[in-house]
C-alpha cells in the first residue's frame, strides 16, 4: 500500500517512526522546509528520517499548491495521512489518495474541535477525552472517524503528559488504521454533529498569567500552556519570567501583601500571592537574570 504522509511537528515524527517501523514507510512525506520552523514550536525537520527510510521528500508551505498536488498524484497514493499540519487540506488534495485523506485530532471528537485543543482540555477542567483519527472533510475536524481511544484525564495534567499520551495512542493508531485500509475494512462512523463543541486558537501572548485570577486558576494556565507549547509567564520590571512549574502552597493564608506580590524565596523557588488571597509556589522557571526575582518583588503587566 503506498501512502503520503504529511507533517511538521513532534507528533509528526513519532508517527512516521510508527509507521517506518511497522515496515510501512511511506511513498512520500511532505514536510516544511526548516526556514518555515518558526510556524510552530515544536517544529521537527522529518527530512533526514524520512530519506533515510526510503521515502521521497516533497518541501512546502501550501498543502494545496499545484506543485504539491502533482508531487503527490506522481505517487499514486492508497492513503494520505495529515498528522501535525495546521494548514486546511482543500478537497483537491484530499481526493488525490485512492482510499482518502485522514487527518489526527487530540480530542474525543465531535467535542473540541478546532484549535489549541490540549491546552482548552486541561483549561476547561475536562475529566475525560480521547485521541482520534477521522477522515478529512470541507469542515473543521467534522470527517467520520476512522479510529478513537477515549481515557481519563489526571487532574494533575499537564501539557506535556497529555501531549505524550496522546502520541502514544497516535503511534499505535497510524499502524492499525494503515492495516485496516489496507484491509479493505477501515470504520468510517458519522460523528455526531449536535454534539460538536469548538475552541479558538490561542496564541503565544495567551500565556500571560494574571494574578487577580484565583491560584487554582493560574496553576491550571501553567500545566496547560507549557512545553511543548511556549509557556506561562509573567514580567518584573519590564523583563519576562516563564513559569514552567508551579505548587500551591499550604497555609498560605498567613502571608499578607499585594496580589502578584513574591512572599517568600524558598528552597525551590519563589511564593507570589494570588487574586483569591492563596498562593502558588514556583518551583521552576526562565528568567534572563536565572536567579529569583527579589522577594517583595511585584510581578505582571508587559515588557517596557
Amino acid at each position: 500500500m503506498r501512502i503520503v504522509f504529511v507533517g511538521a511537528v513532534e507528533s509528526s515524527k513519532i508517527a512516521l517512526e510508527a509507521l517506518i517501523k511497522a515496515g510501512r514507510p511511506p511513498a512520500l512525506v511532505i514536510t516544511l522546509p526548516p526556514e518555515a520552523a518558526g510556524r510552530h514550536s515544536d517544529f521537527v525537520d522529518l527530512g533526514n528520517l524520512a530519506l533515510a527510510a526510503g521515502s521521497a521528500v516533497h518541501h512546502t508551505t501550501d498543502i494545496n499548491a499545484l506543485e504539491t498536488l502533482e508531487a503527490v498524484t506522481a505517487v499514486a497514493p492508497d492513503l494520505t495521512l495529515v498528522i501535525g499540519w495546521s494548514q486546511v487540506c482543500r478537497r483537491p488534495f484530499r481526493e488525490i489518495a485512492r482510499v482518502g485523506t485522514a487527518g489526527f485530532h487530540p480530542a474525543a471528537l465531535p467535542r473540541l474541535r478546532g484549535r489549541g485543543v490540549i491546552p482548552w482540555t486541561i483549561l476547561r477542567g475536562e475529566e475525560k477525552t480521547g485521541s482520534t483519527l477521522f477522515w478529512l472533510d470541507d469542515g473543521v475536524d467534522s470527517g467520520p472517524i476512522l479510529l478513537q481511544r477515549q481515557f481519563p484525564v489526571d487532574p494533575d495534567e499537564t501539557a506535556r503528559s497529555l501531549y505524550t499520551k496522546h502520541t502514544e495512542n497516535l503511534a499505535q493508531m497510524i499502524v492499525e488504521a494503515a492495516a485496516q485500509v489496507e484491509a479493505g475494512n477501515a470504520a468510517r462512523a458519522e460523528q455526531n454533529q449536535a454534539e460538536a463543541s469548538y475552541c479558538a486558537k490561542r496564541t503565544a501572548e495567551d500565556g500571560l498569567i494574571d494574578w487577580r485570577q484565583s491560584a487554582a486558576s493560574i496553576l491550571r494556565l501553567i500545566r496547560a500552556v507549557g512545553a511543548p507549547y511556549p509557556g506561562a509567564f509573567t514580567f518584573y520590571n519590564g523583563q519576562k519570567i516563564r513559569i514552567d512549574a508551579a505548587v500551591p502552597v499550604e497555609n498560605s493564608r498567613r502571608f499578607i501583601g499585594l496580589t502578584g506580590q513574591i512572599q517568600a524565596i524558598t528552597e525551590r523557588g519563589f511564593i507570589v500571592l494570588c487574586g483569591d488571597a492563596e498562593c502558588i509556589e514556583a518551583t521552576s522557571w526562565e528568567w534572563a537574570p536565572e536567579r529569583r526575582p527579589p522577594i517583595h518583588a511585584k510581578l505582571g503587566g508587559t515588557a517596557a
